[in-house]
């Protein structure tokens, strides 16, 4: 009964999410309707490939060798459960079942995870530093933060630091888990980079994730005819997506698309057409796989993959 039920809680959420925003999906697939066609299925193979990505960093950040099959699926399957569940609980959360069931100790997979997010935000943010070097023009800071705001903002990450290491100094317990932890996630890190085929899956997969994101909204943006750059609208996507990772939105529902048009619009995008593109790119990127995600979610779940 148990397993019936976690079989059909996607689907459930799945209806829940889409009757809270049912106006941006009407919205949104009337923009598809005016787009051409061509840009539209070349974003949606890009779409796909971020799985294929996504299923190479996974292999890469443990040295067990996974289920070539059965791991692509997950991906596909934690790609729904992370739109549903806050700042990426739900996909990690699938991960590391998948990875206790393929037989790793749940101390390694918590630091194969671990690794997997290490890599990924290293290789954003690495990407959006080149391309910012390499076209210094591309985004005009000023407009997406209010004045002195950059500040405060500072000193509030400088906070939340000194009060989680000071929380760690304090408390013994939970100083010696994560002293614990780290160890084992080091030990994960060095026994992965002695293998060059894991360590090549990892940071290729961590960096291909994001490029392959920012080309799906660049292809969107072509449909529509964005007057922009496809490069200023990859560098407006990986701002965008690195300003809300810390925002706790299920998928990043509200907060991603509110960013990713302020970003569009920094980059020098009209309004009106800016909107329309996250609208039509997020219909590709979420809406369209939330369904059959849900679905192969139900499915792993019945088969005991996960």
């Amino acid at each position: 009964m148990l397993r019936q039920i976690l079989c059909l809680l996607p689907l459930l959420l799945v209806s829940v999410v889409a009757v809270q925003h049912r106006s941006v999906l009407a919205e949104g697939f009337g923009h598809l309707r005016a787009a051409e066609w061509p840009w539209l299925l070349a974003a949606a193979g890009a779409t796909c490939l971020t799985w294929v990505a996504a299923a190479f960093t996974r292999q890469g950040a443990v040295v067990d060798r996974l289920p070539k099959r059965r791991l692509l699926a997950t991906q596909f399957a934690a790609g729904s459960a992370n739109h549903l569940l806050p700042t990426g609980l739900g996909a990690s959360a699938v991960n590391l079942r998948f990875m206790t069931v393929c037989g790793i100790p749940l101390a390694r997979s918590s630091a194969a995870l671990a690794l997997y997010l290490l890599a990924e935000t290293v290789a954003r943010l690495s990407l959006l530093a080149g391309l910012l070097l390499a076209f210094p023009g591309a985004l005009q800071f000023g407009t997406l933060l209010p004045d002195g705001a950059v500040g405060p903002l500072l000193l509030a990450v400088a906070g939340v630091l000194v009060v989680a290491v000071g929380v760690l100094v304090l408390v013994r317990r939970l100083r010696t888990a994560a002293v614990s932890f780290l160890r084992t996630a080091l030990g994960e890190l060095r026994s992965v980079h002695t293998r060059p085929s894991r360590a090549l899956a990892l940071w290729g997969g961590s960096l291909a994730f994001p490029a392959l994101q920012a080309a799906g909204l660049v292809l969107v943006g072509l449909s529509l005819g964005l007057p922009i750059p496809p490069v200023h609208i990859a560098v407006a996507y990986l701002a965008a997506t690195v300003a809300v990772a810390l925002v706790p939105t299920p998928g990043g529902l509200g907060s991603v698309e509110a960013a990713l048009v302020v970003a569009l619009v920094a980059a020098g995008g009209p309004v009106a057409v800016a909107t329309a593109v996250v609208l039509a790119y997020r219909i590709i990127t979420v809406w369209l796989p939330l369904l059959p995600g849900a679905l192969t979610l139900g499915a792993l779940v019945r088969l005991k993959v996960i």
